[in-house]
């Protein structure tokens, strides 16, 4: 008795220690999340209030994901999308879905308003062509150095084998999950051969290879249909194939294959630039190209695919895919531009999803892209939708139901797609054929397609904020006129516009991109 009563303190004393500790556990630190790792860290509370890690098949609490992609919104969607809300949390991941679209034409200005705004969102479509960079500059994206390995670990996996992640990292941070496809789009010119057939145009077959031959085709077509819209398409891309001009994707500068140093340079002090604009002006006078095509943001391939116009500039990919013609009497004719330059291929930032640096459940997200890495049936599900509505077999190959084709589809074929594809699920579907991508990738393993020196640089823009920002209005306000042939006085333009972009900085912004160029090719060698 008389030792029981001398051990209570002890235990007293034990119990009110643990009581302690195990509040301390249960705090909120004071809301902070040092670990950015989303709002459940490395375990989820259960309805019962206890935590358990992901996959135990605990319950979870059921969380939103909202994610944002581009183009225009498909009337089985949503349906869709709760069919994989559905699915995974079957399979342990206890999340719905809010999918967001907006149009390719607003789509770069609106993530950079909604980021600088602050905005709350999950996951994002996003690539090198839209607003990728420059969201990745602004610190827009989640650093997934830890929460990728540890939440999705078969993605990880995929990426270390074909080392891209490396495209998508800034300042040792990997901001941005990259597709794993291999492509590359060099130029072709496209018309519409029912129309120039029936004209009694027929040129032969890969017989169109240089801008003047583009030029007097296009002039014969215009000629031939003097009322239709021709083209929205400015000349400027194929005197870059021309002179072998990589556009580094920054702000309007580039430089040239052959240049062994790779010197950066301004596109508008180029040459070809001038040769360019004054093709514009020629076919804008000759309304070769559309009066409105400088303010015109419809998605180009929309008006293709609806027979807008008659003449586009496309690539390797839709030179040999299904466009998806509205009108099924459509027919398409295309011809490989200069076949004997070098072009570079595709960057793996082409199409990428990123996580909002605001998000609170990217620990969700990232399972989620892992369960689309390794489960087929979940990928037939967000890629081609529910069989028997939006799309139905025929053996393999994904095929629309009946009455429906690209333009009408109520899901195949949605914007933003791209980021999710997955060449071990792909099925052949309207659009590409059996092994079409294998066919792609090898394309682009021939010797005139190159990757790029400076693939997977990312270049800061911390020490000239100022100057690219003028650089950029000045694009606007005075580049593209020029592109889009607008201007009276090409030759007083192109030098009026030299010298505005050299007083807003661009010797500093080249000075900047080079020194980060020389280190980055000297951290390769």
């Amino acid at each position: 008795m008389g030792r029981t009563k001398a051990r209570l303190p002890l235990l007293i004393t034990v119990i009110l220690l643990l009581g302690t500790m195990l509040a301390a556990c249960g705090g909120n630190n004071n809301g902070s999340n040092t670990g950015n790792t989303g709002s459940e860290g490395n375990t989820n509370k259960t309805d019962n209030g206890s935590t358990a890690k992901p996959g135990e098949g605990k319950a979870e609490d059921e969380v939103t994901l909202k994610f944002y992609f581009g183009g225009d919104k498909k009337s089985a969607t949503d349906e869709v999308w709760s069919a994989v809300s559905d699915y995974v949390k079957a399979k342990g991941l206890n999340v719905k879905f809010n999918i967001n679209f907006i149009p390719f034409g607003d789509f770069k200005d609106k993530m950079l308003v909604m980021a600088a705004s602050g905005d709350n969102w999950d996951m994002n479509f996003d690539g090198d062509w839209l607003s990728y960079k420059q969201m990745a500059a602004k610190g827009s994206y989640m650093a997934l150095n830890d929460l990728l390995p540890q939440y999705a670990p078969n993605l990880y996996k995929k990426y270390q084998e074909q080392g891209t992640l490396s495209a998508a990292t800034v300042n040792g941070q990997v901001v941005g999950l990259p597709w794993t496809m291999k492509m590359n789009q060099r130029i072709f010119a496209g018309w519409r051969a029912d129309l120039t057939e029936k004209a009694g145009i027929n040129p032969a077959p890969d017989s169109i290879k240089t801008i003047e031959d583009i030029d007097t085709f296009l002039h014969a077509v215009k000629k031939a249909y003097p009322n239709e819209k021709m083209s929205r398409v400015t000349p400027l891309a194929i005197y870059q194939v021309r002179d072998e001009w990589v556009d580094l994707g920054f702000h309007g500068l580039g430089f040239y294959l052959n240049d062994p140093k790779i010197t950066v340079q301004a596109i508008e002090q180029q040459p070809f630039f001038k040769e360019s604009a004054l093709m514009s002006k020629k076919w804008y006078d000759d309304k070769i190209l559309n009066r409105d095509a400088m303010i015109d943001k419809e998605d180009g391939a929309a008006q293709w695919r609806n027979g807008k116009s008659l003449f586009t500039i496309t690539s390797h990919e839709w030179a040999n895919a299904n466009p998806g013609f509205a009108d099924p009497s459509f027919t398409q004719q295309t011809s490989l531009l200069y076949p004997d330059k070098k072009f570079v291929n595709r960057t793996a930032l082409a199409n990428v999803v990123a996580i909002n640096r605001n998000s609170e459940h990217a620990d969700r997200v990232l399972r989620f892209l892992d369960m689309l890495e390794t489960d087929k049936t979940l990928y037939d599900l967000v890629q081609y939708g529910i069989e028997g509505k939006t799309y139905v077999l025929k053996g393999d190959a994904a095929e629309y139901p009946d009455g429906m084709q690209t333009t009408t589809s109520n899901y195949m074929e949605w914007g933003g797609q791209w980021a999710f594809w997955k060449p071990q699920f792909m099925r052949p579907n309207p659009t590409y054929t059996k092994d079409f991508w294998l066919q792609e990738a090898e394309f682009a393993s021939q010797p005139i397609n190159v990757n790029s020196p400076v693939d997977g640089l990312f270049i800061a823009e911390d020490n000239i904020k100022n100057e690219i920002a003028k650089r950029d209005q000045a694009s606007d306000e005075f580049g593209k006129p020029l592109d889009f042939g607008t201007v009276k006085n090409v030759e007083e333009a192109v030098a009026s516009y030299i010298e505005k972009q050299k007083d807003n900085g661009t010797d500093k912004i080249i000075a900047e991109a080079q020194k980060q160029i020389d280190a980055y090719l000297a951290s390769k060698s």
